[in-house]
């Protein structure tokens, strides 16, 4: 079978992520991938606004990605922005720039779509079995989370409260003050409400974190055992008593003395301390002994929708 080449931008609130696949009929090789903290929310998520300059960094990456789309001569291109472009008051315009700059259209999803999406990615790692989970994706701008298992996805919500709203809403000292965390535990008590009614209804017994943070805390660990993750790996564990010992260290360090951590990666360095905050909370909701992580995310259920390997074959019909 001669394989479909195709090229997904996945256009996130903090990271713009290209990977540029080889589908088959059961499967798909990477051919190249790469991230970049585009941080196209900062300077302006909290007001619904694309900054200048986040646009500029948007801009240069995007001209990026297409000069190696184009090396590969690939014509299949799925673009997807996601809770900074949605809810900004100039997102419109910004698409339609990319648009005429690029040829590249970019699809706008909303919450849920997001959500199915990440869904789909997810059981494409094989993370899930017959266990009822709690799925959760800390993005910069949006939160998303299912319950589901490897048959369906039985509830799921977007939240708009990701790393880089948190960041600007509680983390004005470094390292963050007890009070900050307290703040940010009450606004999430009361944000993720709808989340609580529906761990009560479905009953979880396992977590899944899908990539981003999740990626980040489990390179903490496995350099913390001087061991290095497999490449062609999609799921790790992490315990529980390994990640609240991280949590600790990011909730007490300064960024100085964060990026001296085995594992942080520098674009992570800020969000990674709000989020490990949202990461506790949840434990509180559904303990568990063991985080799943997933390599796999929304990117990941964009390849499985283009593979026909999901269970709701919408977005990508444009």
């Amino acid at each position: 079978m001669i394989p479909t080449k195709a090229a997904i931008i996945d256009m996130g609130t903090n990271t713009f992520h290209l990977v540029l696949v080889e589908i088959y009929e059961n499967r798909f090789e990477t051919i190249y991938k790469e991230k970049v903290p585009v941080k196209i929310g900062q300077g302006g998520i909290s007001n619904n606004f694309i900054h200048p300059d986040a646009r500029k960094r948007a801009f240069h990456t995007l001209r990026h990605f297409k000069n190696l789309i184009d090396g590969e001569n690939i014509e299949n291109i799925f673009a997807f922005a996601t809770s900074a472009v949605r809810n900004a008051d100039n997102g419109e315009g910004f698409v339609d720039e990319i648009k005429e700059k690029f040829q590249i259209y970019v699809n706008v999803i909303n919450g849920e779509e997001e959500a199915q999406m990440i869904y789909e990615g997810i059981r494409l790692s094989g993370s899930l079995n017959g266990e009822t989970y709690l799925m959760m994706d800390i993005g910069g701008g949006s939160v998303e989370f299912i319950i589901g298992n490897q048959k369906a996805s039985l509830w799921k919500q977007s939240f708009e409260i990701g790393g880089q709203r948190m960041l600007d809403l509680f983390h004005a000292h470094d390292p963050i003050k007890t009070d900050e965390v307290e703040k940010l535990t009450a606004y999430l008590s009361e944000k993720l409400k709808p989340l609580a009614n529906a761990v009560e209804v479905y009953q979880p017994t396992g977590l899944v974190g899908a990539s981003g943070t999740f990626d980040t805390l489990t390179d903490i660990y496995f350099a913390s055992l001087d061991q290095s993750k497999l490449r062609n790996q999609q799921v790790f564990q992490l315990p529980k008593d390994e990640f609240e010992k991280i949590a600790v260290q990011l909730l007490t360090l300064d960024k100085e003395q964060r990026l001296k951590i085995p594992g942080m990666i520098p674009m992570r360095v800020d969000m990674i301390v709000v989020a490990s905050c949202l990461i506790q909370y949840i434990l509180k909701m559904i303990p568990v002994d063991t985080l799943i992580c997933s390599n796999y995310a929304l990117k990941e259920g964009a390849i499985a929708k283009l593979m026909g390997k999901d269970s709701l074959n919408t977005v990508l019909s444009r």
